[in-house]
């Protein structure tokens, strides 16, 4: 689809459209280039709950070049439109990442936190965090306590979060004043993106839901091509980590007929000793969700998932997780009822302050993705949404 595109450019130009293989080449590494800035860019971006402004400010640059308007809710979600006519598709990923928010500042210069998500406590000890102050971004560590001094019998203890503080080289309540920090300031990771040693593999924080929001752009750009003929509506919500609140007020907003979340999703492949836990893989493509704590996907919608991934070659992974929500379960509860799937780019290390994702699973999720778009419309949407019980309500979007 690149080069085809690129030999058009050409004719425009009055240049022969043949290309040598060199040229090829240098196309494929420069979009690969940009694929990767892009992750970067958002991975790098500080966003926890309620403080989402930097994600936003990369977000809303991309989602305007590639859409006929855009718009926000009343919690900060970014809504971008593509076309006029046809079936509300909302397609969703969340910009906020786990998080916290400085609680109080102790005498001696020292910052509790309030974690904001569901972060495990042995996640949190002797990690580096960024607080987002006034003055601009403190760097911080959470303390631990030294190995002389700890008793054997506490050695292996996990440390709770309401004991762990963050120092940031302060001495005093009046020294941490003065670079700018008080209480409610957000926190982040400080987790710097990293491509793994040369392989496909990416190491960064946030990439739930970071890796969602690039598959957002990359769609986005190939959607605006393909004539498709429906409304679509990518929406960046914000404090899905929370509690789904930005999807609850943008579904409202959209009022879609159809949607679909883009997560990261949770491998099992690191600790296999716990099978039923997790099935996906790094690597082996993008997940499908079947079951999570938050809701049940619609049965025609997965059937479609399935058809398209076998057609076009797309590698599909199964997965049912507890103990996960994500944002379908706000769609699906809007507008009377909404047909939902959750699809999932697989991570090691959700949650954490590093994680890692592989761009296989992430280009495949951009074809499937947009492979899906491009099949639906009125018809589509309308036999996916028919409960009836008879023939033609049985029938799915595949058939």
């Amino acid at each position: 689809m690149r080069i085809s595109i690129g030999c058009m450019v050409l004719v425009l130009a009055g240049v022969a459209c043949a290309q040598t293989p060199k040229s090829v080449a240098s196309q494929e590494a420069t979009s690969r280039d940009a694929t990767v800035r892009l992750l970067q860019e958002l991975s790098n971006a500080p966003g926890p709950p309620g403080a989402e402004e930097p994600v936003r400010a990369l977000m809303v640059p991309w989602m305007k070049a590639e859409s006929d308007s855009v718009h926000y809710d009343g919690m900060g979600s970014v809504i971008a439109q593509q076309g006029t006519t046809g079936p509300r598709i909302m397609i969703d990923a969340h910009m906020d990442e786990l998080g916290g928010m400085v609680r109080r500042i102790t005498p001696n210069g020292l910052l509790t936190m309030q974690m904001l998500g569901g972060w495990l406590d042995q996640a949190l000890v002797d990690q580096r965090w960024t607080i987002l102050g006034s003055k601009g971004p403190v760097r911080g560590v959470t303390g631990i306590r030294d190995i002389h001094v700890v008793p054997a019998e506490e050695r292996t203890r996990v440390y709770s979060r309401n004991v762990l503080t963050i120092d940031i080289g302060a001495m005093t309540a009046e020294q941490s004043a003065k670079m700018g920090i008080e209480p409610g300031d957000p926190v982040v990771p400080d987790s710097p993106f990293e491509v793994l040693n040369g392989s496909e593999n990416y190491l960064g924080k946030a990439w739930d839901d970071r890796v969602g929001c690039a598959v957002l752009i990359e769609a986005m750009r190939r959607t605006v091509k393909s004539g498709h003929p429906n409304q679509l509506f990518y929406v960046a919500t914000t404090q899905e980590e929370i509690g789904l609140r930005g999807a609850h007020t943008a579904a409202q907003v959209v009022k879609p007929d159809l949607g679909i979340a883009i997560e990261g999703g949770i491998t099992g492949d690191v600790y296999p000793g716990h099978p039923e836990e997790t099935q996906e893989k790094l690597g082996a493509g993008p997940g499908l969700f079947l079951y999570d704590s938050s809701t049940l996907p619609n049965r025609k919608l997965v059937t479609m998932v399935k058809a398209t991934a076998a057609t076009n070659h797309i590698p599909l992974q199964l997965d049912l997780v507890q103990g996960y929500g994500d944002d379908s379960a706000e769609m699906q509860a809007s507008n009377g009822g909404t047909p939902t799937v959750n699809l999932v780019v697989p991570v090691r290390y959700t949650h954490a302050h590093n994680g890692i994702m592989n761009r296989g699973d992430f280009d495949h999720m951009v074809d499937l993705v947009v492979d899906m778009l491009n099949q639906l419309d009125a018809k589509t949407v309308a036999e996916i949404r028919n409960f009836a019980p008879d023939a033609s309500g049985d029938r799915t979007a595949a058939k």
